[in-house]
């Protein structure tokens, strides 16, 4: 079965370098220019919350909902996001090998090794970015809350990819609360954490309503202060 399962990573790693369609070109180049005047500390968080989120979808069974969330890095369609990150140390070859390995069906320890790989260089480039952690942790609280707005409608997950990054942010701004010993603002954002089933941010999930997500984020933001 598992094999099975990162076969069908193909289709997905297709789509994933694809280009948008024609409906979706306009909000992908206004999202690009954003990209090109957001600090690279930002960026830098914002490409890790996609990691995450595919972290947690291959850990939970399902690498073709993973492949997009993990080529995030090295896909054309998000290149805005690397301009000057090789100064933080931003390895593609990494991403491209996680790229490789799932196309190719390898076995799971191989690809574990691979996405470990892939995570530490994404720590190291936040460390090397800096940056105010609570900016940064506010800054993914309205990315987040824009996202899951747009992934779940009237209590249905409309946009799986959505949902599954709003999740992806959640994990980076806990890990960043956590590195600032800042312990009130990492119990909000665990409780924000738990409003994803434990098993992961699958597409097949009962989401929690957008308005009890949008209070925890209040909940998160007024621990920033």
């Amino acid at each position: 079965m598992k094999h099975l399962l990162l076969a069908g990573a193909v289709a997905a790693l297709t789509a994933c370098n694809a280009a948008p369609p024609p409906a979706e070109q306009t909000e992908a180049a206004a999202a690009h220019s954003d990209m090109e005047t957001l600090p690279r500390e930002k960026r830098v968080a914002f490409m890790s919350g996609h990691v995450m989120a595919g972290l947690a979808l291959y850990r939970a069974g399902a690498p073709e909902e993973a492949a997009p969330h993990l080529l995030h890095p090295v896909s054309e369609t998000h290149a805005a996001e690397r301009a000057g990150l090789d100064e933080l140390g931003f390895d593609p070859a990494i991403f491209e090998a996680v790229s490789t390995a799932l196309a190719a069906g390898r076995p799971a320890n191989e690809v574990e090794r691979l996405l470990n790989g892939a995570q530490a260089n994404l720590a190291r480039m936040q460390n090397q970015a800096g940056g105010d952690p609570m900016e940064i942790i506010s800054y993914l609280m309205d990315v987040l809350e824009e996202e899951y707005a747009i992934g779940v409608t009237d209590g249905v997950i409309t946009d799986p990819g959505e949902y599954q990054d709003a999740f992806g942010f959640t994990q980076v701004a806990l890990r960043l609360a956590r590195r600032a010993e800042n312990e009130p603002l990492a119990a909000e954002l665990e409780a924000l954490q738990a409003m994803w089933p434990e098993s992961g941010p699958l597409a097949a999930s009962t989401p929690t309503p957008v308005a009890d997500v949008n209070a925890q984020i209040a909940r998160v933001r007024a621990q920033i202060g």
